[in-house]
């Protein structure tokens, strides 16, 4: 057996998990983590013969994992060492380490929170961050916490880790690092990226580069298929007549047999040059690949709560994303790393990745969490679900019938999540198994839940079934998406073992397919705003088109299966559909229709209009006029009317505005002096929220916009002033002041400070600058000329008159000759005319 890096740390790990019952291990590429511990840790006393379960993100890197283990042992996968992956086991009597994907342990977690003969649980990879992993992280230690009698041992392991973080969530768990072994890297940097360049043209001019200067095969980091596509086509015909070059896809939707082809060693004489998506970047060696081509980017899905959609984005990976991908260079030899991208740029790059959790759609976890009967703060997480994409999720399930209103599993809801799928596929089975039709609800199923596999070819999902059912032939590049559709179909059908409630009487209609749709995405019932045209409305209020003409845009209902937004793209874009016949809304599809009285105004008429609305979500099926208004809906429609348009419908006038400033502000006098007020609240935000209470007695005779003009709004406000407040407002904060000239001037309460602007001759003699509030509140005077015109601004009157108002006068003076400009205005006369009365 070679001796690796992680044989050095062996010891230590062994020692950490004597005397604890969780650690975590450090390790970076190569250091032979995920192929010597599990082996290494199977004799320990504390296992007991009990078995190891070990997690790995991917179904290609599981199987290789396993693979690598038994041929350690000299044995066949299925004897000591098995796996299971999605479509795919192997495990025997005799299996003591088992290898599955994350998803695997969250649903067997469900079924045996215990983990009953499990000794120690390792999450590999950990660094990745996938949801599922975190969920049966989650689960694994809320299980054993409460349900273990012996110790369930937990260990995770990744090449990167925030491990202090890691840590403290396993209660201040030993780290154990291992400094690995990694060939010298030579990294060469390129220019840097512009906004809007296309990747293509440089991953392709870089690969030729490379090929010419550096012996070995290589590996290119692109982001999606669509760059590996596009990127392999320019190749194959760059490199026309050379037979030593063999140019690999790799992506996790390739079969398993294609994705192994990939990572084998290439044939004698021969070179590989492996164009992969970030399934490359961990996990799996690449045997005889010395040279990395990183375009730096990867597709992430993000999902946004306030649509309820995952959109894909193209984005900057991490720099740990990228020492990764660097480091698979040096794993067998010497290497070269060509990043294409400037070292500025990279000193730029966040420092780890996003945990998927804070950015996935959360449907499945909150079903899972309901299952298992807790809420997220009850468990133990590295990053808290986000709230409002979990409040999200829960509403889904809600509308799907698993969750009732108080958000308590109900049957339903407890089958769907026994499903190893998505809980909206989840539902669209269970729905189609009891209208007998299952089978066809299976093969739509896996459709759903693999990449389309007929990219490009128009929306229509029927195209699609036919593919499947083989009334069609697939192209080359999509038998294997086939193949892998037709396999998980026949897994969905063997889960449906319910009877039919209803049997449809016509099953082979084509009809069903847009009513399972319909199942499966509520939400995403679309009409078109106009017929025969590209853009359509959703039942969840937003809109997307076509980007071409499409079949199906000679109907007038949709199910969308498959939109969003990609980049550079503005709208949102359909990808996937079928058609909906609107006659199933009085059928097997009028749970989703709810019945409402809607009373609104006639923007154009200005007149208050009431129908009986028969809707799905925000879509109108039809409509009739009520003839009778019920007044308390009535009255909900003029006050919904009110806080739409604002309180400006009302008849305000500046006097009522200059009386609510000054109820504001000896309300904000009393708060900052006392932490109370007896005032009232008459902002306009709390006008709006007591609406109900103030404006509502009053709306008997209003039937027309221009009525509620005619409503006394300072009779009707002034009711929210108890006496004696009405006087005291008058003294606290008066309209006016008395100047030192006999005039009396009003304040302007909607500035704060108030403003009393003022001609500057009548306060000769005064002072001191004026106060209201019982002296708390100076005003802000604004001092005029006799034009009236602004000359200073200030709130110190005798720090004005001592300082500033010889400079002032000398200019005033100038302006005004006629007027009497004094040398000491403290003792002059005050005067509203040019001069003061002889």
């Amino acid at each position: 057996m070679n001796r690796l890096p992680i044989d050095d740390v062996l010891p230590a790990l062994r020692a950490a998990l004597n005397e604890r019952d969780e650690a975590v291990l450090e390790a970076p590429p190569g250091a032979g983590k995920t192929t010597r511990v599990p082996l290494a840790l199977l004799d320990e006393p504390w296992l007991a013969g009990q078995s190891i379960v070990m997690l790995e993100p991917r179904r290609l890197a599981a199987r290789a994992a396993a693979e690598r283990l038994a041929s350690e042992l000299g044995e066949k996968v299925g004897e000591t060492v098995g796996y299971r992956i999605r479509l795919d086991s192997k495990v025997g009597p005799r299996t003591r380490i088992e290898v599955v994907t994350e998803g695997i342990l969250a649903r067997r977690l469900q079924d045996d929170p215990a983990l009953e003969g499990v000794g120690l649980v390792i999450f590999d990879e950990f660094h990745e961050r996938s949801l599922d992993a975190d969920l049966a992280l989650a689960l694994t230690l809320n299980g054993r916490e409460l349900l273990r009698d012996t110790p369930l041992k937990v260990l995770l392991m990744s090449a990167t880790l925030e491990g202090e973080r890691l840590s403290a969530l396993l209660g201040e768990a030993p780290v154990v690092s291992s400094e690995g072994r990694m060939y010298p890297v030579d990294m060469r940097w390129g220019a840097p990226w512009q906004p809007g360049e296309w990747i293509e043209p440089r991953v392709v001019q870089t690969v030729l580069q490379a090929l010419s200067d550096e012996p070995g095969s290589l590996l290119v980091f692109l982001p999606g298929q669509a760059e590996i596509r596009r990127v392999a086509e320019q190749l194959e015909s760059n490199l026309a007549g050379r037979a030593d070059v063999l140019l690999c896809p790799l992506h996790g939707e390739l079969d398993l047999s294609a994705q192994r082809a990939a990572i084998e060693p290439a044939p004698a004489g021969q070179r590989k040059v492996v164009l992969a998506t970030n399934i490359a970047e961990t996990s799996l060696t690449i045997d005889g690949v010395r040279v990395v081509v990183d375009a730096g980017l990867a597709r992430v899905p993000r999902f946004d709560p306030a649509s309820g959609m995952t959109r894909l984005d193209t984005q900057r990976i991490a720099r740990a994303s990228a020492t990764q991908r660097a480091g698979r260079a040096g794993r067998l030899e010497p290497g070269v790393c060509y990043r294409l991208w400037s070292q500025n740029q990279h000193d730029q790059l966040a420092a780890y990745g996003e945990a998927e959790i804070l950015q996935a759609d959360l449907a499945g976890l909150a079903l899972q969490l309901a299952r298992w009967g807790v809420e997220p703060s009850e468990l133990a997480w590295l990053d808290v679900p986000p709230p409002a994409a979990f409040a999200q999720a829960r509403d889904l399930l809600t509308r799907l019938g698993a969750l009732d209103e108080r958000g308590v599993l109900m049957a339903h809801g407890q089958a769907m999540a026994e499903l190893p799928a998505h809980p909206r596929i989840a539902h669209l089975l269970l729905r189609g198994q009891a209208l007998e039709l299952g089978a066809l609800a299976a093969d739509l199923a896996a459709l759903l839940s693999e990449r389309d596999i007929l990219r490009g070819a128009g929306a229509d999902l029927h195209s699609r079934m036919s593919l499947l059912a083989g009334e069609s032939r697939a192209a080359r590049g999509a038998q294997g998406g086939v193949q892998r559709a037709r396999q998980l179909a026949r897994q969905f059908r063997s889960y449906l073992r319910g009877k039919a409630d209803e049997a449809v009487p016509d099953p082979e209609h084509p009809r069903w397919l847009g009513c399972l749709l319909a199942f499966a995405y509520p939400d995403r019932i679309a009409r078109q705003r106009r017929a025969g045209g590209a853009e359509y409305r959703l039942a969840n209020g937003r809109a997307a088109l076509f980007a071409e003409a499409d079949a199906l845009m000679k109907h007038e209902w949709l199910v969308i299966a498959d939109l969003g937004s990609r980049q550079g793209q503005r709208e949102e874009r359909i990808y996937l559909a079928a058609d909906l016949e609107p006659a199933l809304f009085d059928a097997e599809l009028a749970e989703q229709v709810r019945e409402l009285d809607v009373l609104d105004w006639d923007e154009r008429e200005g007149v208050l209009r009431a129908e009986r609305q028969r809707k799905v979500g925000e879509l109108v099926l039809d409509s009739r006029a009520l003839p009778q208004l019920d007044e308390a809906a009535r009255g909900r429609a003029l006050l919904a009317l009110v806080r739409r348009k604002g309180l400006e419908l009302l008849a305000w006038t500046p006097e009522l505005r200059q009386w609510q400033a000054r109820i504001a502000l000896l309300r904000r006098l009393d708060l900052q002096h006392k932490g109370e007020s007896e005032w009232p609240d008459l902002s306009d935000a709390a006008l709006r929220d007591s609406l109900e209470d103030w404006l509502l007695p009053y709306l008997g005779k209003v039937s027309r916009l221009s009525h509620f003009a005619n409503l006394d709004l300072p009779a009707m406000l002034a009711t929210l002033l108890p006496w004696p407040l009405p006087q005291r407002l008058d003294e606290l904060a008066p309209k006016a002041l008395a100047v030192p000239s006999g005039s009396r001037i009003a304040i302007d309460y909607s500035e704060q400070p108030p403003v009393l602007a003022v001609r500057l001759q009548e306060l000769f003699g005064l002072a001191e600058t004026p106060r209201i509030a019982g002296g708390r509140q100076s005003v802000l005077l604004h001092l005029l000329s006799p034009a009236r015109r602004p000359v200073q601004v200030t709130q110190d009157l005798a720090s004005f008159w001592a300082n500033t108002y010889a400079e002032v006068k000398k200019d005033l003076k100038g302006r005004y000759p006629k007027h009497y400009w004094p040398d000491d205005p403290l003792i002059a006369e005050p005067t509203a005319r040019a001069k003061p009365r002889k």
